[in-house]
């Protein structure tokens, strides 16, 4: 039997894993405020989520309480998780998405001139020229249509009296 001392330090240490599993989830779902992403990738990142947050908890079992699971673990746990997703957790995501949407905003007019000049210099003159060549292959086409047929013919009927012979 474990002395209360003892319950009451690991109820505690269970209490701020709580709320260190409630900052992870926030990461999570700053990630998905932050960055668009298809619903495929959503999936993928709560797996990755309770992966992580699973070998988390079977850790804090083994280190903290030697493998032992008792309900004022799981107690502290959702204290801490309650605590943290009531007092800190709006605060958190409200400023870190806020940071982020500024340093995208930062970078997209640092790298600006960058896109400018890439997409003035390499992409006008690429889609120039392949604009031009497909309209240089429509007309050859257009022109040569009554041509290809003829020749389409000819050679059609010739496949035909082969296969007779």
């Amino acid at each position: 039997m474990e002395s209360s001392l003892m319950q009451l330090y690991i109820f505690g240490i269970f209490t701020i894993s709580g709320m260190v599993i409630g900052t992870f989830f926030d990461i999570f779902r700053i990630l998905r405020k932050s960055f668009k992403t298809p619903d495929f990738v959503t999936n993928i990142e709560d797996i990755i989520f309770w992966l992580i947050t699973g070998c988390f908890i079977i850790f804090l079992f083994y280190y903290f309480n030697y493998g032992e699971i008792r309900w004022y673990t799981f107690l502290g746990m959702g204290i801490g998780l309650f605590l943290y997703m009531k007092c800190i957790s709006k605060y958190f995501v409200t400023i870190s998405v806020k940071f982020i949407q500024l340093i995208k905003k930062a970078l997209s007019i640092l790298f600006f001139p960058i896109k400018w000049v890439i997409r003035k210099v390499i992409l006008k003159p690429i889609s120039f020229i392949v604009i031009n060549i497909k309209k240089s292959f429509q007309t050859f086409f257009v022109k040569n249509k009554n041509k290809l047929q003829k020749n389409h013919k000819k050679k059609k009927d010739f496949e035909i009296e082969c296969r007779k012979i």
